[in-house]
């Protein structure tokens, strides 16, 4: 069965596209097949996120009917598949974003997960990526106006009657400014199920047009969205073996 999880959070600039990206290829690394599709219609980044700008066949040509959604599955050195949107405005005027959520569901049994990178704000195109979803992940940073966004998109998820399986706090520096995490989830109502700690890691990954869980097994983000995959999975998740394998990966193949 395809559990298809949406990434939301109603805030721009939070790691939403990072944290789908690399919670894909961490549910791999546990042996689960995974798809990303990109649900930002109208400003598309997971192309860019590996290394790719155009693709010949994409998920905007599906919404327009001019492809099926499984023309535009592509496999990545990962092990996970994406299926990238389009960056042409011309696709965007021909997309119909109604389409979205039977567009997506037509992945149905071809990935154990299907995860849906959503646009930031509350726009329509975001509705419709939330409706296609089984679930969902919150994304926010532990500052209060990301906090307050995380709120809306939690309620609207609600009004969906979607299942919020948590929130997911990003960019944390552990300094007088953030939230804590136990009043992160007092203010939202939701546990949090994952921190991700910044991390210098994350931005040499993205420059590299890589995922810091492949490019940096050991860096603190990528032991982070292990975590959080072993946390959705029910599973257990060595963080001391993780360093260690590290540790003898460098010792035996510099």
């Amino acid at each position: 069965m395809t559990h298809f999880i949406a990434i939301a959070g109603a805030k721009g600039g939070i790691g939403k596209t990072t944290t789908a990206l690399n919670l894909a290829a961490a549910l791999k690394s546990f042996n689960h097949s995974v798809i990303v599709v990109d649900g930002n219609i109208s400003t598309p980044n997971i192309g860019l996120h590996v290394g790719v700008s155009k693709f010949p066949i994409n998920l905007h040509h599906a919404l327009s009917g001019k492809n099926h959604i499984t023309e535009a599955i592509y496999n990545h050195p990962s092990g996970i598949s994406i299926v990238p949107a389009s960056i042409s405005i011309d696709d965007l005027s021909n997309a119909k974003v109604e389409k979205l959520p039977s567009t997506i569901r037509g992945l149905t049994g071809l990935a154990d997960f299907v995860l849906i990178d959503t646009s930031a704000g509350l726009s329509r195109e975001t509705l419709s990526a939330l409706k296609a979803a089984d679930s969902i992940i919150v994304v926010t940073n532990p500052e209060m106006p990301s906090v307050t966004e995380a709120l809306k998109t939690i309620k609207l998820s609600e009004k969906f009657r979607k299942d919020v399986l948590g929130v997911v706090v990003t960019r944390t520096k552990k300094d007088s400014f953030d939230l804590s995490i136990p009043n992160v989830e007092t203010l939202l109502e939701k546990p949090v199920i994952g921190v991700v700690p910044e991390d210098i890691a994350v931005r040499h990954s993205l420059y590299k047009r890589e995922f810091v869980i492949n490019s940096d097994p050991k860096a603190m983000a990528s032991i982070s969205y292990k975590k959080l995959a072993a946390n959705l999975l029910n599973e257990e998740y060595n963080e001391e073996e993780e360093v260690k394998r590290g540790f003898f990966s460098r010792l035996f193949w510099k």
